[in-house]
């Protein structure tokens, strides 16, 4: 996994070089030096979404083990860090943040059911957008212009089955009958794991029933998320001489967000960004070096955010956990590295 994701980043690295050569990179520079500290305000924004995915993911563990507002916008800031500039193929900050959320004196079965559920809402939530996104592009824009949409409406479509089943699995108790399949192909070594396997199936089901909590995670938080997102775009754009709306930024945001879903292989979606951006933004007749522009603003948005939230993560590796927190929490962690280690 390693070696593809560094091939896949020369890969999209040359496509990004291409592109910006292509389209002539005096051009594209000159765009960003005018635009100056716009830039770096529309990558500050960045705050708004961060604070909209903490709130609410927040929202779906439990209120005693419910950690801070604050420490929630740290493991979301490092979630992000990891999944957007290494190559884990966007699963990485997923198992850190798992490990962070124990540090914060959440139980393993808590974190894991509420990481699995925002990851489901999550990628719901870029569907629906989506499919909105597309909707407004076919109404506006030319037929020509609209047949990248049409192709892209296909593919969402087709994952749209995959997802409903990937949600009806979670009923079916999925941690557990793994679990049981490894005891028995261990003749019943991982007995305990059998356990913890229980309960975070059972968590996962606690959070869906909690209609009120997923209804506003999916059509209050996410939107602002969304928002959030879109408002960055819209700043840069704005700075970059171009004159958007804020729907044109929605779109723009929430087409971009699914095609770097697709292409979560390649790290920090390099060459997939840029392109992304030239092929949605001539949508709405945005130049190529506005888009190449654009796609820079989020790379300052990367650096100003991403990089020292790696720091953070390495710097949170040395913390002990938080005292505070109930012993049965501490302990429930220390048989879960136990068994690990056995």
């Amino acid at each position: 996994m390693k070696q593809l994701g560094r091939i896949a980043a020369l890969a999209g690295f040359a496509v990004a070089v291409y592109l910006v050569w292509r389209e002539h990179p005096a051009t594209t520079w000159r765009l960003m030096r005018d635009a100056g500290f716009g830039l770096v305000l529309a990558a500050i924004v960045h705050i708004l979404p961060m604070w909209a995915n903490a709130w609410d993911w927040r929202t779906l563990i439990r209120p005693a083990e419910r950690p801070s507002l604050l420490t929630m916008l740290k493991v979301v800031w490092i979630r992000e860090s990891v999944n957007g500039l290494l190559p884990v193929a966007r699963v990485g900050g997923e198992i850190v943040s798992f490990r962070l959320l124990g540090r914060a004196g959440v139980r393993p079965a808590t974190a894991l059911g509420s990481l699995v559920v925002d990851v489901q809402l999550t990628l719901i939530s870029q569907l629906l957008y989506a499919f909105l996104a597309c909707a407004y592009v076919l109404h506006y824009s030319t037929s020509s212009a609209a047949r990248p949409i049409e192709t892209l409406l296909w593919s969402i479509g087709a994952a749209v089955p995959i997802l409903v089943i990937f949600s009806l699995v979670q009923h079916a108790r999925p941690f557990e009958r793994l679990a049981r399949v490894l005891n028995q192909a261990t003749s019943g070594k991982l007995l305990a794991l059998v356990g913890k396997s229980v309960r975070i199936d059972q968590a996962v089901k606690l959070i869906w029933r909690r209609r009120g909590v997923v209804l506003r995670y999916l059509f209050i938080w996410q939107t602002i998320q969304c928002a959030g997102f879109a408002l960055e775009i819209w700043i840069a754009l704005r700075v970059l001489g171009a004159e958007p709306t804020f729907a044109q930024a929605c779109v723009i945001e929430a087409l971009i967000q699914v095609v770097s879903s697709i292409a979560f292989l390649v790290p920090a979606n390099l060459g997939v960004q840029e392109g992304g951006f030239v092929l949605i933004g001539s949508l709405f007749g945005f130049d190529a070096p506005t888009c190449l522009a654009l796609a820079g603003a989020r790379r300052i948005r990367d650096l100003l955010f991403y990089v020292p939230g790696l720091v953070a993560w390495q710097l949170a590796e040395y913390v002990k956990p938080r005292e505070s927190q109930s012993g049965a929490a501490a302990a429930s962690w220390n048989g879960a590295e136990r068994s690990a280690g056995k």
